[in-house]
């Protein structure tokens, strides 16, 4: 029997790091409806916790009424609430030995030779993490330079502590990172890095994972075309093949903007399309060129919208207007009058109406995941690449999410195309225009 579908899904399950469309999903939530969860910390912890095998630790997905593959979803991000004290994060070296063939996904006991090891806790620093078998350390990463950070009651501000305030921390690392119960993963806090001190951080707080699930297994971190490219050939057993990547969703994406008020819109692949969440960042600079940035625990509140025969290849984003590029943002009524007035100069009677796009790309370099935003802009929009290069160029910018491999292609696109593509409502609602 099926069950009824909800107004509103409360998560506080996570998965083991896999994102498997074979799996139950939690719902189903109804058209319009909210999904609100208490996600845990992505990238260190699960990192350094051999028994999440994906890199990082999501939500359990949740599906949605009446979606099927070919739909896509609106995603409108409402709220996200930092709820961590402090957090841990910096520049990190693998360690040879520690894994087979990727350190995120197949952690195994340097010692006994066990992949996925359950493991304890016994003290603190880069060993305490040790192989409930044989009691050997098992964290696959260490820190090149890394730093504790703790954050004010009222989510504006971050500063970077000494060592004498990290190792403090490290004594009750799940308390201050505020781990959501249901979370299995080891806090980063307790290696107590210090290598930068005193340095204060403005709050920015977005998720570094949102979106739905693949339909084809694969772990939570790499479902995307850069780190996914991982997979292809790789020894252990979440494999991929190139075309068997293409399944991807690109719901990690690390891209700053995917914060509350933007409207994220993300293809369904599997029936139900299986809404996750995760690795909220409490801020980060674009490219998140450390390959690490502070990684927290929060409150997300998310309303979904059921878009039936909108068929994406990958996420459509419509950024808050101050996250816009400067040549991406539409034009104010003064600007449209001059740019009216000097066409009508040189014998032209009207101009383009336009409003701003974000396509996301995704690839195992930075050229590569351009590539892949202009196609697919192309491709929503019916127009050719070419076009899209152009218009990029003189009203957009190309922005990069996180190297080696995910890029924004936003640009100002005509009224008349985003209305075919079914988003002239998401346009007026975010930018007032249209």
């Amino acid at each position: 029997m099926a069950k009824k579908a909800k107004s509103t899904i409360f998560v506080s399950e996570f998965t083991d790091g896999i994102l498997d469309p074979e799996k139950p999903m939690l719902g189903p939530v109804k058209d319009g409806g909210f999904i609100v969860a208490n996600t845990a910390p992505g990238c260190w912890g699960p990192m350094i916790t051999p028994s999440l095998k994906g890199g990082h630790e999501v939500t359990k997905p949740v599906a949605i009424e009446g979606a099927e593959p070919g739909d896509a979803v609106a995603i409108r991000i409402r709220e996200i609430n930092v709820t961590s004290v402090a957090t841990a994060s910096g520049q990190d070296e693998v360690i040879e030995g520690y894994f087979l063939g990727d350190p995120y996904v197949a952690t195994k006991c340097p010692n006994c030779g066990i992949l996925y090891p359950e493991t304890k806790i016994n003290g603190t620093g880069p060993e305490a993490i040790q192989c409930m078998k044989c009691g050997h350390p098992v964290t696959p990463f260490k820190f090149v330079h890394g730093y504790t950070v703790v954050f004010d009651k009222i989510g504006q501000m971050g500063v970077t502590v000494n060592k004498v305030v990290a190792d403090r921390i490290a004594q009750n690392p799940g308390k201050f990172a505020a781990i959501p119960e249901n979370s299995c993963q080891a806090s980063v806090l307790l290696h107590a890095p210090a290598d930068l001190v005193g340095v204060p951080a403005r709050m920015r707080p977005f998720m570094g994972q949102l979106g739905s699930t693949p339909s084809v297994r694969i772990p939570d971190s790499h479902n995307a075309g850069d780190v996914g490219s991982f997979l292809i050939g790789a020894p252990h057993e979440y494999a991929l093949t190139e075309e068997e990547l293409e399944q991807r969703t690109d719901g990690h994406m690390d891209i700053d903007a995917v914060r509350p008020g933007a409207i994220l819109i993300v293809p369904i692949k599997i029936p139900g399309a299986g809404i996750y969440m995760g690795d909220m960042h409490a801020l980060q600079g674009d490219g998140e060129i450390a390959g690490h940035t502070m990684d927290v625990s929060g409150t997300v509140t998310l309303q979904v919208e059921l878009l039936k025969g909108c068929e994406l290849d990958g996420p459509v984003l419509f950024p808050l207007l101050d996250d816009l590029p400067p040549l991406a943002r539409p034009l104010t009524a003064e600007e449209k009058q001059q740019a009216l007035d000097l066409a009508r100069r040189w014998g032209m009677e009207e101009i383009e109406e336009t409003a701003p796009i974000s396509v996301i790309g995704t690839g195992p370099t930075i050229n590569a995941a351009v590539d892949n935003g202009l196609a697919r802009a192309a491709d929503i929009l019916d127009m050719t690449v070419p076009e899209v290069r152009n218009r990029a160029t003189v009203s957009g910018a190309i922005e990069i999410g996180r190297l080696p491999g995910v890029a924004q292609v936003t640009f100002l696109a005509p009224l008349d195309k985003l209305e075919q593509a079914g988003f002239l409502p998401f346009v007026r609602e975010t930018y007032n225009v249209g």
